[in-house]
């Protein structure tokens, strides 16, 4: 119990911003087979999807640009026998929102928005890395089990 309120409060505080911009989170886990140095790192892809149509006559255009921001998170975990464990995760509409007019015309602006919107990012990062430690820690336990025993 005592490890898991550690390995908690070690997955809460080992956030960090890689040097590329590119958000990622390392820790290390104490895992009775021994250390884990374990990173997360999040993908950002941006899906766009035109609708409405352009209209003529003094009438409004309905055209808009619908995109959402579709977030991968990647596990590395490196065990000190020089095991990995990888495993990703994806999550659709981490981000969306939607522009008047061409998608093609507002792909710079909508990668601005994104980024000004990063800590939605983070934030999805953060509840992903909370809810892997669970998973993490069975695996390592599988792993080191097979490795006992075979």
């Amino acid at each position: 119990m005592m490890m898991n309120m550690l390995l908690i409060a070690g997955l809460a505080l080992g956030g960090a911003v890689a040097s590329d911009g590119a958000l990622e989170h390392r820790v290390q886990l104490d895992h009775h087979s021994g250390p884990v140095a374990v990173r997360y790192s999040a993908d950002v892809g941006v899906a766009h999807k035109q609708i409405g149509a352009v209209t003529t006559g003094g009438r409004p255009s309905t055209l808009r640009c619908v995109w959402s921001a579709n977030v991968t998170i990647h596990r590395e975990a490196r065990g000190s026998s020089g095991t990995t464990l990888a495993r990703s995760a994806g999550r659709d509409g981490v981000i969306e929102g939607s522009r008047p007019g061409w998608c093609s015309a507002n792909r710079a602006a909508i990668a601005q928005e994104v980024a000004a919107r990063r800590d939605a990012v983070r934030d999805h990062l953060q509840a992903v890395v909370q809810e892997d430690h669970g998973q993490l820690r069975r695996e390592l336990d599988g792993l080191h089990s097979e490795t006992r025993t075979g």
